[in-house]
Formats: C-alpha cells, structure tokens, sequence
C-alpha cells in the first residue's frame, strides 16, 4: 500500500467522498429509521425503546466486523420506589493495528421526551424533511452524529479499503438524565482505553453556519440559599412589619451577588480565572458570529457588551453568575398574603480555567454569610453547593485539532472556527481525567439546530457532510500521526 499523502491515498479519499454523496439517500433513510425509535431515556415506560436502540446500534456496529461489549449499567430506583434497568452501555473496537492511530468515539443514542402536542410542527419520530432540513427528535442529538460515523466506517467497507486508523466506541444511553453511571464504567474500562490515542466527542453544535471545533466548556457551580425565621407561614395582615421575614433577608442576598453589569460581587471570585494570552485573543479575531442574529433568536433587545469579542469571552472564558428562582415563594396566579417560613433561592456560577470548586465554595459561602450578617436577622441560615461540575480546556495545538482543522477545510473548503461552548458539558472533563488522554469535541450540526426543543433538525447538507468530515479525519489523523511516529523514531 503506498504511504498516505500521494496521490493515490487522495484519490481514495475522493472515491470515499463521492460515494457518500452518491448513497446519501440511504443515509437519510437509516437515520429516519433511527429517530422512529422513542429512545426517551427520561421515561420509564420507555426504557425498553432505549435499549432496544442500544441493540440496534450494536448490531450495526458488528456488521462492520467490530467486537461488541454490552456493558450492564445496573438498576435505575424510581421516585415510586420501583427498579428499573438502566439501558447497556456499548463498547466496541474495529481494528487493532499497532502501526495506526487509535480513536475512540463517543456518542449516546437516547433522546429528550418530544411529542406533537408539545408545539412540533411534525411528528418528531417520524423524520420528515422541509427544505433540505431533517426534522426529528435525536436528529443532531446525537443519532444523526453517531450514524454519520458509522457510514463513514462504511463507506470504507464497501469500496474494500483499508480503514487509516484503529476505531473503539463508547456509546450509551442514559446521557440525556445525566450519564449516570458513565464515569464508573470508564473506570471500570481503563484496560479498554490504554491504547486509545485520541479521544472524540460529536454532542455538540457549532457557533454559526460556520464549522467549527470546540476546545473548551464551562463548569457550573449551583448553590442552594436556604433562610428559615418560623415553623410556618404567617398572615401578612397579622405579622408583617414586626418578624423578621425570610424573603426579605434572602432577596437582600441574592441582590448582592452580581451588579448591573454582570460583574459578580463576591470577593476573590476573579482570582483565578485564567489570563487572556495574545494567541487566544487573536483566535476570536476571525470567528464568524453575528450579535444581531443572536439578539434576535434570544429574543432580547441588548447585551451587556457591544462587540463580538467582549461577547464571546464573557461567555467562553470569563465566569457569570445567574440567579435561576426561589423555592417556597408563593408563584401562582392571583394573590396570596403570605409570609413564607422558609424560601431557598437558587443560582449558580459558571465557571471557566483555572477556578477550582472548593474555593468558589468557600469564597461564596463566606460572602453570603458575611452580608446576612449585616442584617442581624434572626433567622436561620444554610449555604450548599448541589452541583460542582469543572470546566474543560483542550491544547488546540494536539494533533486530532490539526487532523481536525485539516479535514474540515477539505470537505467545507473553510478553516473552522475554534470556539469553547458557555455551557457545561462534563463529559469531555470526565474523559480526560480518568483516561488522560486527548479530548476534542468535532461537531456537525448547526447553530440553530434546535437540540433540546421543539422542531429538532440536522440539516441534509451538515448530515453528509459531516459524514465526509470524519471520513476525512481518519485520513489526516493517519498521516499525522504516522509523521509523529516517524519523528520520534528518527531521533531515537
């Protein structure tokens, strides 16, 4: 076989390219196959559809000639008390050649609840396309992204070529509750990843109509505040103006939080946030983002910052804090003269590289502490954290962003943009740290894709596509890696 990088290997590569095209309609199809399958993972009464999706996606990865491990992900307790069978994990492996780079992917085949009812346009488990778009649930959350995989894989099959690199799955079902159970198995499976060189996570979307590939998320620190002044509620008529009254204590303190500007007033919060350096300021130069398109699909009118750049790292790489509600406050329609005995208002702190959980802990419980203090209330005071999930940072110089950046700009004729994701997606973070190996999350679909509400969409055009993307990654991934090998052995 001749050495990847003549001309031979990118003629194969063409040929991969072509029939994708050429068989895009049967891509479709499985994909609509797919998303007919009610793989709700937050319903009970449909676990069995979520398993029977994980069946069908082992089966599908074994007629690529993989081994497949169905993984036991034990027993789910219900609010009601009863047990229910989390659905299988999957782990799987292709090829096992020591001279290639080892990938492995990551995806889930569980999808959010949807029905007609809920405000689609189109029954969401029955893939209807509009305009070039593919309706329905799971469409780039994420069994459009896994299928786009698989094709890729066999595409390489049916025209009998040789795969460029070794290929290991991960997929599970549960990611939609939380991956419950994801981190243990991983820990359980090290043996399984020992030699996986790279590591790639399709769960994501990009920023614009743009490619882009993601190299960092934001952790999420979620606080509960919790002020108490009695047994019960009282009558304002009876009791108002001469009880100190929880609300108001906890509404003093959550108004001293984060000021006007977004700037969070917690002594030392800042601290550690990691400094800008002038190759990250120079990456946002070129990122294609639109402020006026993004007021228009949030649908408020001003943004705290006025330019792309100020936007961008307020959400990327600089924290904020959010005050999400108040539990116990009286919220129904009408009035009620109510004075709450006890209310638990709820915010959380997104936070970015180098911040760490258990001092963000500390440095909020003793600001709220010390401003209850200035209202010497009696009443009872409790702060705990109920999330703490790290934010993630890749090395955008690892080879997979290169293969990566390599691969989009030959299927999309584009340099992608490299973007960090405002929200928390631990999975990357978990990855990394239990395997400590490299972690990229290469997306394919599209800014307004809609994942998580009503009317979800792949775009025909992102699904094929993104289908060449990873065909073509494998292919680049392969020659860089082989470049890396070659270096270390002539020096050695």
């Amino acid at each position: 076989m001749l050495p990847f990088g003549t001309d031979a290997n990118e003629k194969h590569l063409d040929d991969i390219l072509s029939y994708i095209d050429e068989h895009q309609d049967e891509f479709v199809q499985n994909l609509k196959e797919w998303m007919a399958v009610p793989s709700d993972s937050s319903d009970p009464e449909l676990r069995s559809e979520v398993t029977r999706m994980m069946n069908i996606t082992a089966e599908r990865i074994k007629t690529l000639g993989g081994n497949v491990e169905i993984v036991d992900m034990g027993f789910e307790k219900l609010y009601d008390g009863r047990s229910i069978p989390f659905p299988p994990a999957i782990l799987a492996e292709l090829e096992k050649d020591p001279a290639k780079a080892t990938v492995c992917f990551y995806g889930h085949v569980d999808v959010q609840p949807a029905s007609k009812e809920d405000g689609w346009k189109t029954d969401p488990y029955n893939m209807t396309e509009i305009n070039g778009n593919l309706y329905g649930r799971g469409a780039t959350d994420n069994k459009g992204p896994v299928l786009a995989w698989i094709h890729a894989l066999e595409t390489h099959k049916s025209l009998k070529q040789d795969i460029p690199v070794n290929l290991k799955f991960i997929i599970e079902g549960v990611e939609e509750i939380g991956s419950p159970g994801l981190a243990d198995l991983i820990a359980g499976h090290l043996q399984f990843f020992s030699d996986v060189d790279y590591i790639v996570i399709s769960d994501n979307v990009w920023l614009s109509k743009k490619p882009a590939l993601t190299y960092g998320t934001r952790g999420n620190a979620y606080f509960f505040v919790e002020v108490e002044s009695g047994q019960k509620d009282l009558h304002s008529g009876t009791f108002g103006g001469i009880i100190h009254e929880a609300m108001r204590d906890l509404v003093y303190i959550l108004a001293n939080l984060v000021d006007s500007s977004g700037h969070i007033v917690i002594p030392g919060i800042y601290d550690d946030v990691a400094p800008l350096t002038e190759e990250e300021n120079k990456l946002y130069e070129n990122i294609e983002f639109d402020l006026e398109e993004h007021k228009n699909s949030s649908g408020v009118d001003t943004f705290l910052y006025k330019t792309k750049e100020e936007i961008l790292q307020h959400l990327w790489r600089q924290p904020s804090l959010t005050i999400h509600g108040i539990e116990g406050a009286f919220s129904g329609t009408g009035t009620k003269t109510v004075i709450p005995s006890k209310v638990i208002g709820k915010f959380s702190i997104r936070q970015v590289p180098n911040m760490r959980i258990p001092e963000v802990e500390k440095q909020v419980t003793k600001h709220i502490e010390d401003v209850f203090a200035r209202l010497h209330s009696p009443n009872k005071l409790k702060v705990y954290l109920t999330i703490g999930a790290v934010p993630w940072v890749a090395n955008i110089d690892d080879l997979q962003y290169k293969a990566a950046k390599n691969a989009v700009t030959k299927v999309f004729g584009v340099i992608p943009d490299m973007i960090r994701d405002g929200s928390t997606i631990p999975l990357a973070k978990t990855f990394h740290d239990l395997t400590q190996k490299s972690v990229m999350m290469l997306p394919i679909g599209g800014a307004d894709d809609g994942e998580h509400s009503q009317n979800e969409k792949i775009s025909r055009s992102n699904y094929i596509q993104g289908t060449k993307l990873f065909a073509s990654y494998f292919h680049e991934l392969s020659k860089l890696h082989k470049d890396l090998i070659d270096a270390k052995q002539l020096k050695n």
